[in-house]
């Protein structure tokens, strides 16, 4: 029987992850529960992140007037997210 050597736990849940495959869902599930840290207190208000598709972030507005603030911010929004996420998560944000 061959000896292993200790890991620390970190290596082993990044190994962990690896092996599963479900890095990018963990990576879009932090986006998710970390939003209003990445856009404020003021656009987290007013919004609510829905789901994620193909890496196109879903986000509810609350108003029309909003929707049209948020849609001509988006990119300034994308690069926000992605600063707090640590990476390139979100593609493209599509406001509703």
């Amino acid at each position: 029987m061959r000896k292993r050597q200790p890991v620390s736990v970190g290596q082993a849940m990044g190994d962990l992850i690896r092996e599963l495959g479900i890095g990018k869902t963990l990576s879009e599930y932090g986006v998710i529960t970390r939003w209003s840290e990445a856009v404020g207190e003021r656009i987290a208000a007013v919004t609510r992140p829905e789901r994620f598709e193909k890496g196109i972030l879903f986000v509810a507005v609350s108003s029309a007037p909003w929707r049209a603030e948020l849609t001509l911010r988006r990119q300034e929004i994308i690069d926000k997210v992605n600063a707090a996420a640590g990476g390139t998560v979100v593609r493209d944000i599509r406001f509703r």
